[in-house]
């Protein structure tokens, strides 16, 4: 199944990727245009704080990537300290873009997306913040 992120909200793709991925493999798109609701300080001092946390040595470590990002908010819904988590988590691909060579004709959107006059910030604006490629 391919999932195409534009527009989408993090929370919301993350959730409905692990149930597919606990039927099937899954291949998300487009990571760097998914969306966190809110408003933009709030959410850029909670990133900043979550990959600030800890040393450079020892951890806890948290992703500047988009397609990493997402990645982790999908494992954090999946029973990844179970047999079954850890083999679905493996069937997930994230891209921050589209690859060459991938079709986009079945690319379905998951849920509704955002909603018109609400605050937000997409994962490659984060990713711009906390100094990521």
């Amino acid at each position: 199944m391919i999932v195409d992120a534009n527009g989408m909200v993090l929370g919301r793709l993350a959730s409905m990727v692990a149930k597919r991925l606990l039927e099937e493999d899954v291949v998300v798109v487009n990571a760097g245009m998914a969306v966190i609701s809110g408003s933009k300080e709030a959410i850029m001092e909670e990133y900043e704080q979550r990959w600030r946390r800890g040393t450079h040595r020892k951890g806890p470590f948290f992703p500047r990537k988009p397609d990493q990002i997402l990645k982790r908010a999908v494992r954090g819904m999946l029973p990844y300290q179970k047999r079954g988590g850890r083999k679905a988590y493996r069937r997930l691909r994230v891209y921050t873009g589209v690859p060459t060579g991938m079709e986009m004709t079945g690319a379905s959107k998951v849920g509704k997306g955002r909603k018109e006059g609400v605050d937000y910030v997409t994962l490659g604006q984060i990713t711009k913040w906390l100094g990521g490629k």
